[in-house]
């Protein structure tokens, strides 16, 4: 009985560090103010968020693949049916708090909606705790810091806002953590991918979008050496065209993002390449994007407006 009456939390499917901490954090504020919540998580923690919470000493959340029909959850840091928990369609959604364009969200019933256009979902909670009169403690502060770090490049994103830096200079002094030194080593922890199969890679961080009929995935890993992911090319390739057969994709885009220059090389395959060779000339199913760091501000809108 107690399960059926607990509110699910979390994030999108092949969940990012600001993904699981935001989960956490939204669980906390609600059991705080009296709910019977809990967090949980819709894919494996990449190693940056493993860094994370082995890093503060945090039980990360427990996997789930699906939600039953009429079960009560909170969304966070996504609001895309796609990218989603099997069965949200069924699902009665109490709340939605997320910092990416809206899109495909449907609700049987009134929901608190609270979407800012920030660097990161550990942003908008803050305000969240802010609005409700809850303290926020040193764990919470923490994670929050996870997430506007991770989320914002620390601070290079051109999705990264005043806000963002604003509210991070005030979770540091919770936290006791100095932002620009836990945040590096916590991105250089996410970038050993020696160990990870080109099919669990092209996967770590990937999003499905469906506009105007076209289906089409951006996935996205960091690096400090873009050269050695190259070099590991083929295989990349291989599985990316296995995911494009499996789930009958019109394209698949694999960007690999420099986090100490902030760069990007891209490697795009499928029947509708054109709408990243219109951007940038492709060779080799290759293209280098200078500045191009975020998928939300500047890889979603590139292949958006070049759909016919």
């Amino acid at each position: 009985m107690e399960e059926m009456n607990k509110t699910f939390i979390f994030g999108h499917k092949n969940p990012d560090t600001d993904s699981i901490c935001s989960s956490v954090v939204m669980a906390n504020l609600r059991a705080k103010l009296g709910e019977n919540v809990e967090a949980v998580r819709l894919g494996e923690l990449n190693k940056e968020t493993q860094f994370a919470f082995k890093h503060f000493n945090i039980e990360p959340p427990r996997l789930i693949d699906k939600v039953q029909p009429g079960s009560d959850v909170i969304m966070v840091d996504h609001n895309e049916f796609s990218q989603s928990a099997e069965g949200i369609e069924n699902a009665n959604i109490k709340m939605l708090v997320d910092h990416h364009r809206i899109s495909d969200f449907k609700t049987k019933e009134p929901v608190f909606c609270f979407a800012e256009p920030v660097g990161s979902t550990g942003t908008i909670l803050y305000k969240l705790y802010n609005m409700n009169n809850v303290d926020i403690d040193k764990k919470t502060a923490s994670l929050m810091l996870s997430s506007i770090a991770s989320d914002t490049l620390l601070f290079k994103s051109p999705t990264c806002t005043e806000e963002d830096k604003r509210i991070a200079k005030k979770l540091e002094e919770i936290a006791g953590v100095d932002i620009n030194e836990y945040g590096l080593e916590m991105l250089k922890a996410g970038t050993d991918l020696s160990d990870v199969e080109e099919e669990d890679l092209i996967n770590l961080d990937a999003k499905e979008f469906n506009v105007d009929g076209i289906k089409f995935v951006i996935a996205q890993i960091n690096t400090v050496s873009i050269d050695d992911v190259l070099k590991r090319q083929e295989k990349i390739e291989n599985a990316m065209s296995n995911k494009i057969k499996e789930d009958k994709l019109d394209l698949f885009l694999f960007t690999i993002t420099d986090i100490l220059n902030g760069d990007s090389e891209f490697i795009a395959l499928g029947d509708r390449t054109d709408l990243v060779d219109k951007s940038y000339k492709l060779e080799d199913n290759r293209a280098f994007a200078k500045g191009v760091v975020s998928r939300k501000k500047q890889i979603l809108p590139m292949v958006t407006k070049n759909i016919d």
